[in-house]
């Protein structure tokens, strides 16, 4: 089964961001990840250049995805000395060592997220999800995806802990995307339509 961004789908991510907050035990930690983030604003730019996704879209991103380490892929954080060996196994094309701009172009490329002309504050939380894939979303809908949700009140326990095995109790140690736009919409960093 797709999923598709309805209006419906649409109202709930923007009500969702709307009451999110961020955990006051978590505001240095993701104080911290948006410091790193406005410092390397450049090097997303340039792939933001590339591909028309955001330059904090890159950002979150490479947060979630590689802990904002640059010698990493943004596909899934495997290092850039080979092809990605997790999900998506084999990327990028030619031959390594990779860049991280050619990588994170190659990444944005291959999950569709290349080319999108708007990017709204509903389209950013569901192109995020959508990256992560929608397996919260389908099998446990109890549960608001730790990708967007961690460190905000809209998020509690339960996580994929590998590919496909789901724990109820599992927390994520992870921040997650919505925390980290919601402060750099805080601090004036971004804006966003729609927020």
């Amino acid at each position: 089964m797709a999923i598709t961004l309805t209006p419906k789908l649409k109202k709930v991510y923007e009500d969702l961001f709307a009451s999110c907050v961020i955990n006051a035990a978590r505001l240095k930690d993701v104080a911290k990840i948006r410091g790193k983030i406005v410092a390397n604003k450049s090097r997303y730019e340039a792939v933001a250049a590339a591909t028309t996704v955001p330059w904090f879209v890159v950002a979150v991103i490479h947060s979630l995805e590689g802990s904002l380490n640059f010698k990493t892929h943004l596909h899934n954080g495997d290092p850039l000395t080979a092809k990605t060996v997790h999900v998506p196994k084999g990327r990028p094309a030619g031959k390594p060592p990779f860049n991280w701009e050619q990588s994170a172009i190659d990444a944005l490329t291959f999950d569709g997220l290349a080319g999108v002309k708007e990017w709204n504050l509903a389209i950013i939380l569901f192109r995020l999800e959508g990256f992560n894939g929608f397996g919260y979303r389908m099998k446990h809908p109890e549960v608001l995806t730790p990708y967007l949700w961690s460190f905000t009140n809209h998020y509690k326990k339960g996580k994929f802990v590998a590919d496909g095995k789901f724990d109820a109790n599992a927390v994520s140690r992870q921040c997650g995307a919505a925390a980290i736009l919601k402060l750099m919409l805080t601090n004036k960093d971004i804006e966003i339509i729609g927020s």
